[in-house]
């Protein structure tokens, strides 16, 4: 299976270095699928050092309709504006 990526966002949060997020398109070149995947790699400095990590797959109009705009909304937008955009 080949995936071809390309990073959306990536985020860092808190007070330890390893809290973070990423949100990468995605095409799956085996299934022709194109989908946000959103990573995430959590430490709970409140709960003695517990960290959580793990992968969603988003569907684009699920992502492109979440509440808020990010920069990997912007991003996202504009990789689709550039698809559309005529010849000069």
């Amino acid at each position: 299976m080949a995936l071809l990526i390309r990073e959306l966002q990536r985020s860092a949060k808190g007070p330890v270095a390893d809290d973070k997020d990423w949100w990468r398109l995605v095409f799956d070149t085996d299934t022709k699928r194109l989908y946000v995947e959103h990573a995430w790699q959590h430490t709970e400095v409140r709960e003695a050092g517990h960290s959580g990590q793990g992968k969603e797959q988003i569907e684009i109009p699920d992502y492109l309709t979440q509440a808020g705009q990010t920069a990997g909304h912007r991003e996202l937008w504009r990789l689709i504006q550039t698809l559309f955009r005529e010849a000069q």
